[in-house]
């Protein structure tokens, strides 16, 4: 386990420095129903007459307010205190995530602007604040019910229907200030190389580097034990090195692998210099982890591993898509290790960086899944490509992502059976992903209809194990578009076809327990012991058919009008979880 960059509710675990802000708490708020705040004059005078506390939506009750109701535009405010002794530092302004679009000024000063609600974005902010002074932070967001917005599972209507929950507006997670040097890092991307048992950094620099005097310190460790140190100058503002991580001290140096099993994480920080002076020092870490697949299996390290993946949508009641703590955080991901899951599906969202964290720590797989649009047209092809690529850099670093979901069951690909628009849209971002990220597997289209995918993904939410048996009794007819799936669905696009990718059923189950009011698949359950009996039937046989090499269960917990979790959406216990794990038995 990682500890030295570790900060409790730090926003962004893998880029840590000391000199921050939180900006979450409460905040002057106010819908603006007639889209007259601007005319008003409200970036400058504020004219709000709520209160929220931040980063709730104000959707929930956790928010203060709790309407549902859609707003298109919402406003906050709050007053900001930049400390004298800051003067000369670049004042960053980071939010984790604001839904859909944010416009942002600061003493009525107009900043800029971010389209999308999954990726976060910063502004330096220096030249609008007055140190050593209070200083005003206006914030608009724009919201809308467009089905060619990228929204996953929040409605696109007025009232909550089928799988789709209410929708989340405005600002949804953290809000906080930097200070750095204005030479500074912006970025590091790290590529481990497990094969070569090297890394490969990619530095990504911003500032006047005019300066032949620059020099960038590398220091990776693993549990106290110094394992590389070096220093490079620095002339341009994107530099890429390629380090070897052999340690002779003592011998041979063993690798230290990332695995469920054995999380291993390296620390790195990052030290910038002029001369003797420090410029800028971050904390970060990483893992040596390789995933790949070969003859239908997917391999971690090179060796085979069978996932056990829970599906995850990450809502609470109280607070929706945003954890209502970091405690609530830990508390879901223990509770999936203590089913014995060694994964999740992050469903329809793109999720906190301190879960993407305690997953690294603890050794959970994480499959990242892109909220999805539900019209197919240039303006949605657009927002998905630009929001796409930027939490596909964002989240780069983290070692438990293994599997990246751009799409699921042809939400937004409607007619990708037949459509070759659609087909070549699931192409370009397939191809472009890996253009990005080579190192992990992508699913064209999670569930079914694939195009170009790494692997053969299947929903099936057959009710019994022996219904299940009989349908997947022959490999050939599944993966060669012989059976159909969910309303005459197959495993692939017309012109596309099987070529041995890895097959896992991505999900099954959903069964609703002791809950009349909401729905799950199939019938639901009365009592613990038929719940736990067609449980046990599904996992043995998913489990005993031979060709299929992991599975995902749908799902942790009830969501909304949706009750077919493991746990109640308040995270009570439906049956203890040692019968769960006990289903997860190899």
């Amino acid at each position: 386990m990682t500890t030295s960059s570790y900060i409790k509710d730090y926003p962004r675990p893998q880029f840590v420095r000391d000199e921050w802000t939180n900006l979450n708490g409460e905040w002057a708020f106010g819908f603006d129903d007639e889209n007259s705040g601007e005319r008003d004059g409200w970036p400058s005078q504020f004219g709000g007459d709520r209160t929220i506390i931040v980063p709730f939506s104000y959707e929930t009750e956790a928010s203060g307010i709790g309407e549902p109701e859609h707003h298109r535009q919402v406003w906050y405010q709050r007053s900001i205190n930049i400390p004298e002794e800051k003067t000369g530092k670049a004042v960053i302004l980071h939010f984790q995530a604001v839904d859909y679009v944010a416009m942002i000024w600061v003493n009525g000063c107009y900043v800029g602007r971010h389209q999308g609600g999954y990726s976060a974005f910063s502004f330096d902010i220096s030249s609008y604040v007055t140190f050593g002074e209070s200083n005003s932070l206006t914030v608009k967001a724009e919201d809308s019910m467009d089905a060619a917005q990228p929204r996953g599972k929040q409605r696109w209507t007025k009232d909550s229907f089928e799988c789709f929950y209410v929708q989340t507006t405005g600002i949804w997670q953290s809000v906080w200030l930097e200070y750095v040097h204005p030479v500074h890092l912006e970025a590091v991307k790290m590529t481990p190389d497990v094969d070569t048992r090297r890394l490969k950094l990619e530095y990504q620099i911003r500032g006047d580097l005019d300066s032949e005097d620059i020099r960038l310190e590398t220091i990776i460790s693993l549990k106290g034990d110094r394992v590389k140190q070096f220093s490079l100058s620095i002339d341009r503002a994107w530099l890429e090195l390629d380090i070897d991580l052999l340690h002779e001290m003592n011998g041979p140096w063993k690798m230290s692998y990332w695995t469920p099993a054995t999380p291993h994480l390296y620390d790195i920080e990052f030290v910038l210099y002029k001369g003797d002076e420090k410029l800028d020092h971050v904390h970060s870490y990483f893992g040596m982890r390789k995933i790949s697949t070969r003859d239908g299996q997917i391999l971690l390290n090179n060796e085979p591993i069978y996932q056990r993946l829970l599906l995850d949508q990450g809502y609470w009641p109280e607070s929706h898509l945003t954890p209502p703590s970091e405690e609530a955080i830990l508390q879901d991901i223990d509770a999936i290790l203590a089913m014995g899951y060694n994964g999740v599906r992050k469903h329809m969202k793109v999720e906190d960086p301190r879960f993407l964290y305690w997953c690294d720590v603890k050794g959970l797989l994480v499959w990242s899944e892109m909220a999805a649009t539900f019209e197919f047209n240039d303006l949605a092809i657009q927002r998905f490509n630009s929001e796409w690529i930027e939490i596909v850099r964002q989240y780069y670093n983290h070692p438990s992502i293994i599997t990246w979901v751009p799409f699921n069951e042809s939400w937004g690909i409607m007619n990708v059976a037949k459509d070759r628009r659609q087909q070549a849209f699931t192409e370009s971002i397939y191809y472009l992903t890996k253009s990005i990220d080579p190192t992990r597997l992508v699913v064209s289209n999670d569930g079914w209809e694939h195009t170009v995918s790494d692997i053969l993904t299947l929903h099936d939410y057959v009710e019994t194990g022996e219904e299940f048996r009989q349908r997947y009794s022959n490999k050939d007819h599944i993966v060669h578009n012989k059976v159909a799936f969910n309303k005459k669905k197959y495993a692939y696009a017309d012109g596309y076809q099987y070529s041995g990718q890895p097959v896992i059923l991505s999900e099954f189950g959903g069964v609703a327990f002791k809950n009349d009011a909401g729905w799950g698949y199939g019938n639901q359950e009365a009592s613990e012991e038929t719940f736990l009996n067609r449980l046990k039937g599904l996992h043995e046989a998913v489990k005993a058919t031979d060709y299929i090499v992991g599975y995902c269960y749908t799902q942790i917990t009830d969501v909304q009008q949706e009750v077919n979790g493991m746990l109640e959406e308040n995270r009570k216990l439906k049956v203890p979880l040692e019968a769960i794990k006990d289903l997860n038995h190899p």
